[in-house]
């Protein structure tokens, strides 16, 4: 095996790594989210977790966070609670550096 195809391996297996981390980064930050939605919707602990599952399975389903912003706007006014796509937006950044710190350290 020469040089090119040893880095080409490299580079390859880098980059598997790197989107699997990003996955799982994603799916944290969902479920973060998931929490922090439950927490003002004033679920039980065992709800919350069913419903943070339910948030981590929306981005899956939906393939993309649009579709997590839509499922968490839906849900907090269905649930009386006053808020805005701003304020999710801004809590899906904030959730975001927080799976990072989690999963990276």
């Amino acid at each position: 095996m020469n040089q090119f195809d040893e880095n080409d391996r490299s580079l390859e297996a880098q980059l598997a790594n790197d989107e699997d981390m990003l996955f799982r980064i994603l799916a944290r930050r969902n479920r973060l989210l998931g929490e922090w939605a439950a927490e003002l919707m004033g679920l039980s602990d065992v709800e919350a977790n069913a419903y943070s599952t339910d948030v981590v399975r929306a981005d899956f389903e939906g393939g993309g966070g649009k579709d997590v912003t839509l499922k968490l706007l839906g849900d907090l006014t269905a649930a009386g609670v006053e808020i805005d796509e701003n304020r999710i937006r801004e809590a899906t950044k904030e959730k975001l550096v927080e799976a990072r710190r989690q999963l990276i350290g």
